[in-house]
């Protein structure tokens, strides 16, 4: 926050992405050391909210939408205020729905998208000649799809990492040199691909749905259709 005041928005970027690096590892660390609450779920909420709320939407405004006035921090107010609605939505649904899949864009994911976007723009020359109203534009998209009901992949299947094959392992390294040798445009990539995965998850996800439920009642129709001499 302090450095989007400070026109410190390449500062600014790099705070919020190390404080999802953050937000990555204090839930592995709480449930790895037995030490999960309550009060440690909400005071997280808390936290994502200032880090992953508050913080991005002061910097995009400040750093593309303060030109178009009140239109421009009603659009940081409003993704503050979707990060809010998801993080309640999450917190009143945990226990309750599979940890396979997120509702919603995460609000992480939602700031990160916003400070890599800042990154990548200034990596490539283009952050002061960037049109406020495509600003605009993409932070009402990243509002929405936090608080849509779009599933997002959460990585949490441990099968995953069990049909790891050597291609994919492979794949995973050449991310990782991508990321060192380029962070800003790596990070940025990673990101917008992880936002458009969306809509392909919710679908694929549908389909299984489905397809299960065939499934399901063709086994029952079978089970309860009469058995012929």
């Amino acid at each position: 926050l302090i450095a989007s005041i400070d026109g410190k928005f390449v500062a600014a970027s790099v705070a919020i992405i190390i404080g999802i690096m953050f937000d990555i590892m204090d839930g592995k660390i709480a449930r790895a050391t037995n030490t999960t609450s309550k009060f440690g779920t909400e005071y997280d909420s808390l936290s994502d909210l200032v880090s992953f709320g508050l913080a991005p939407g002061v910097m995009i405004y400040l750093w593309a939408l303060k030109p178009l006035g009140r239109i421009g921090w009603l659009a940081a107010f409003l993704f503050m205020a979707g990060g809010a609605l998801r993080l309640a939505r999450f917190n009143s649904q945990v226990g309750t729905i599979s940890s396979d899949y997120f509702v919603g864009l995460p609000i992480p994911a939602g700031a990160g998208m916003s400070a890599t976007t800042v990154l990548f723009c200034h990596k490539v020359g283009i952050a002061g000649k960037v049109n406020p109203i495509f600003i605009l534009v993409f932070i009402y998209m990243l509002s929405f799809l936090m608080v849509s009901t779009l599933k997002y992949n959460s990585f949490k299947k441990p099968e995953l990492f069990k049909k790891m094959n050597f291609n994919v392992l492979v794949a995973v390294i050449l991310i990782f040199i991508f990321i060192a040798a380029q962070p800003s445009i790596a990070l940025f990539l990673l990101g917008l691909a992880y936002v458009i995965s969306g809509p392909f998850v919710t679908m694929r996800h549908h389909k299984e749905t489905k397809r299960s439920k065939v499934e399901t009642t063709e086994i029952d129709d079978h089970k309860s259709s009469p058995i012929l001499p």
